[in-house]
């Protein structure tokens, strides 16, 4: 059996500072860092071992993701980058 993960990225600076930051490429906060670090070591704790990533071109979630296969070991895995992630997401929070 498959199992998909979903995993939004941490908290970024601007969600500290409660600004909405559609497309604009925000860094993450330290406790955006904190939260990647945990989500990789539930995903480890529920032994799921993933061997394909997908993410957004936003430097939040690629250091999410770097940060999540970092807690499991596992930061040789392929990981495809596109901005199609990004359009499913946001077209619901345009307008």
């Amino acid at each position: 059996m498959l199992d998909l993960i979903l995993l939004r990225h941490g908290q970024s600076q601007w969600n500290l500072e409660n600004r909405f930051t559609g497309w604009v490429d925000v860094d993450l906060s330290e406790k955006g860092e904190e939260e990647a670090a945990r989500a990789g070591q539930l995903i480890r704790a529920h032994d799921l071992t993933p061997d394909l990533c997908f993410t957004s071109l936003l430097k939040r979630a690629i250091k999410t993701l770097n940060i999540a296969l970092e807690e499991l070991d596992r930061l040789w895995l392929p990981v495809e980058k596109s901005w199609r992630s990004m359009n499913a997401i946001m077209v619901g929070c345009k307008g």
